[in-house]
């Protein structure tokens, strides 16, 4: 918290402050519940940066943006937020609790020329993903594309921005929770913790026919 103060001071010293501002920064845990029982500080750590850190770094440049009458904050969310994602149960908390946030920010600000845009962002192929070693198997946008859809945000100022699957898993989740429910618990009983989440270094996970037939249907699945 202390650096996010250092950096707000930072900005409105050396430049005035900013006219856009996005979160991106975040940190991911692909672990089940059932692994997580005696590591409740993944659940604490996460939320500290993907959700206090936005908040410090945003209601510190807030001020000037009022001032000014002008701004727009981008908000990089998950689409684990839309497909109620398991095994993030972390990440997905801390990026949740962002949304809901963000929400509340749009309807306060917006009379004051501040604007927000939450992004439920895919899986990009950045480090981040690349211990789990099955989403070699699923759609993924390049860097580049999510920069895109970070630089539309910025110029149209949208609400939300998110891809068909984002979506198609919220109307799911809406519309039919109980087979959405057992969908998502099928995909969480075929598809097995990374190696990293076990501990393990180094180690190939091991897919079963019915994992392999699942990452066949998801590549037909275009975002």
């Amino acid at each position: 918290m202390n650096d996010a103060d250092r950096f707000v001071q930072l900005l409105v010293a050396n430049h005035g402050g900013v006219d856009f501002l996005i979160n991106n920064a975040g940190r991911s845990i692909r672990r089940a519940i059932e692994g997580s029982y005696d590591r409740f500080h993944d659940f604490e750590r996460t939320m500290q940066l993907n959700y206090f850190g936005c908040l410090r770094v945003t209601m510190g440049l807030l001020p000037g943006m009022v001032a000014k009458r002008k701004g727009h904050v981008v908000n990089i969310s998950s689409i684990g937020v839309l497909t109620n994602a398991p095994r993030f149960s972390a990440y997905v908390a801390s990026k949740a609790a962002l949304d809901a946030w963000t929400r509340c920010a749009s309807s306060e600000f917006a009379d004051q020329g501040i604007s927000f845009t939450t992004i439920n962002m895919p899986l990009v192929r950045t480090p981040m993903i690349a211990p789990t070693q099955i989403y070699k198997n699923v759609p993924t946008l390049a860097p580049e594309e999510a920069a895109d859809m970070i630089a539309q945000a910025c110029i149209f100022k949208p609400v939300r921005i998110a891809t068909r699957l984002g979506i198609t898993g919220q109307v799911m989740h809406a519309m039919v929770p109980r087979v959405a429910q057992i969908v998502m618990n099928t995909s969480f009983r075929m598809f097995p913790d990374s190696s990293a989440a076990k501990g393990e270094k180094g180690a190939k996970q091991q897919l079963s026919a019915e994992a392999v037939a699942m990452q066949q249907m998801m590549r037909g699945i275009h975002f």
